[in-house]
């Protein structure tokens, strides 16, 4: 499938931001190995990623059996992701700090703030400059385009779990 090169770089160009801003909450962020809160069961990504799932996890995919339901189908028993280098984009920026603009019940945008429950403590997210939290918005429809240009305009999404033979 067209585009995976270009997935690739928008994942490499995420994680170098997400590696920042996670650099600059290292005292409040909880995630670690193990740590599978926002690792749930019933996530549905773009064909684009999954086709690049299975470009880099065939034999996985092909000889291992999915998670329990519940999590994520691509855990193993330590809670690890067993596709972390191919991961897909909603799972390269949990955790964060995140902000995206809406609309009020008047009609005018707002900004909205947001973070996992676990790594609440720490400065309020009001107080954090816009550039210390993931902007939900770009990169979400970059990978939008890429699925589009890639698949002729279908922008059918997969269950991870739906990926296992």
């Amino acid at each position: 499938m067209a585009g995976l090169d270009a997935l690739e770089a928008l994942y490499r160009e995420v994680d170098g931001r997400s590696a920042q801003l996670s650099e600059w909450h290292a005292e409040r962020l909880q995630c670690r190995l193990g740590c599978t809160a926002c690792c749930v069961d019933d996530i549905k990504i773009f064909d684009l990623e999954a086709a690049n799932i299975r470009r880099h996890h065939d034999s996985l995919l092909e000889a291992e059996s999915p998670h329990a339901p519940g999590a994520c189908a691509f855990l193993d028993e330590a809670g690890a992701c067993r596709i972390y280098a191919q991961r897909p984009y909603v799972c390269r920026t949990q955790g964060l700090p995140l902000r995206w603009l809406d609309e009020g019940s008047d009609g005018e945008r707002i900004e909205l703030r947001d973070i996992c429950p676990l790594n609440e403590a720490g400065p309020p997210l009001t107080q954090l400059p816009e550039e210390r939290c993931w902007s939900i918005g770009e990169f979400e429809g970059r990978l939008a385009e890429l699925q589009r240009s890639a698949s002729g305009g279908d922008m059918h999404r997969v269950a991870l779990r739906a990926l296992f033979r």
